[in-house]
């Protein structure tokens, strides 16, 4: 049977006019999965049945997925969960902020990995990790000097860090590690703090800083996610600073009112990420709403005139243009910087 194809366009409409209320989750596992292809079956199957909408990656290493599932399906999705050894007790990460449009479909996918490090498991314990501390433990650990240090992507840092924190302009995690490594490599004996968005960097991360020969390493059990939830449940103080960036349409979720970064193209106070309205541009950039309106949500005046266009003329351009024309790599870096 042929299916309708549906355009990311509609897809996007349609959970934008769905009235279901929907708890956005994330979750991670480094499990041994035999055969990951039929894992990805199993839960695909099981998953649409309950609605659930979202991005999975599943590898022989185990298991990484971002999704939201009907709220009135959750504790059926919570035992689904734990009828499957591989995912059985899982800790959900619930979103801080959550309009229940984070995900438009479905996608489940097999990969080489759930995290893409660039490392050689075979060369170092990948189980031997650090400490894990709450939000307590690492609020008490920040004012006693250790050094903390962020895992994330420079464009996740940019609209929200801890204070102090050593951040790297680095594209991809890949990319961060070693410069983490190098900037701190004189300190193998102090006390070293690692966070990110849900703490599958920092199982990995920490892991390898041991294996460098550092002796004091220390990871935020459940990232900045779980981060916010213990600090408002135990009235903590919450020195995490501005907005959770997150890989979903909410591109962000505020952990406090701070702002700490400014608008790409005027320079104005501002958090809100959002990708160039081109779609062969689709550059990741921060932009306040006054260059929104005024650019139509793209990041030039280029892209503004193909945006413009009708969507035959744009798909017909895209075909003839030269493929190194393209901005496929590293986006994240450039700064478009616009007169407005």
């Amino acid at each position: 049977m042929n299916r309708k194809f549906i355009s990311r366009k509609e897809l996007k409409q349609k959970i934008q006019e769905d009235q279901t209320d929907r708890t956005t989750i994330s979750f991670y596992r480094y499990v041994n999965l035999k055969n990951p292809e039929e894992f990805k079956e199993i839960l695909t199957n099981k998953y649409s049945e309950l609605g659930v909408l979202g991005r999975i990656y599943v590898a022989h290493e185990g298991i990484n997925a971002q999704f939201s599932v009907p709220t009135k399906n959750l504790e059926k999705f919570r035992n689904l969960v734990d009828s499957m050894i591989e995912t059985k007790d899982i800790p959900f990460k619930i979103a801080v902020e959550d309009d229940g449009k984070s995900f438009y479909k479905l996608t489940i996918k097999t990969r080489n990995k759930v995290l893409a490090d660039g490392l050689n498991d075979d060369t170092f314990d990948t189980s031997n990790v650090g400490n894990h501390l709450n939000a307590k433990e690492f609020n008490k650990a920040i004012e006693e000097g250790a050094t903390v240090i962020d895992m994330r992507n420079h464009y996740e840092a940019e609209v929200g860090t801890f204070e102090n924190a050593l951040t790297f302009d680095g594209d991809t995690f890949r990319e961060v590690l070693p410069m983490a490594l190098k900037e701190v490599e004189n300190k193998k004996s102090q006390k070293i703090l690692l966070f990110c968005t849900g703490g599958i960097r920092c199982e990995k991360a920490s892991a390898y800083f041991k294996h460098k020969g550092f002796t004091d390493v220390n990871q935020l059990h459940g990232g900045i996610i779980d981060y916010k939830h213990q600090c408002e449940k135990e009235n903590l103080d919450i020195k995490f600073k501005g907005k959770n960036f997150v890989f979903d349409e909410r591109l962000g979720e505020k952990i406090t009112d701070d702002i700490i970064s400014n608008c790409h193209q005027c320079g104005a106070p501002c958090d809100d990420h959002t990708n160039c309205a081109n779609d062969d541009c689709h550059l990741l950039f921060i932009q306040c709403p006054t260059c929104k309106e005024k650019t139509q949500n793209t990041c030039s005046t280029k892209c503004q005139e193909i945006a413009g266009l009708p969507v035959e003329e744009q798909r017909k351009l895209r075909r003839n243009k030269v493929k190194t024309d393209c901005l496929s790599v590293y986006k994240s870096r450039l700064r478009p910087k616009l007169n407005v």
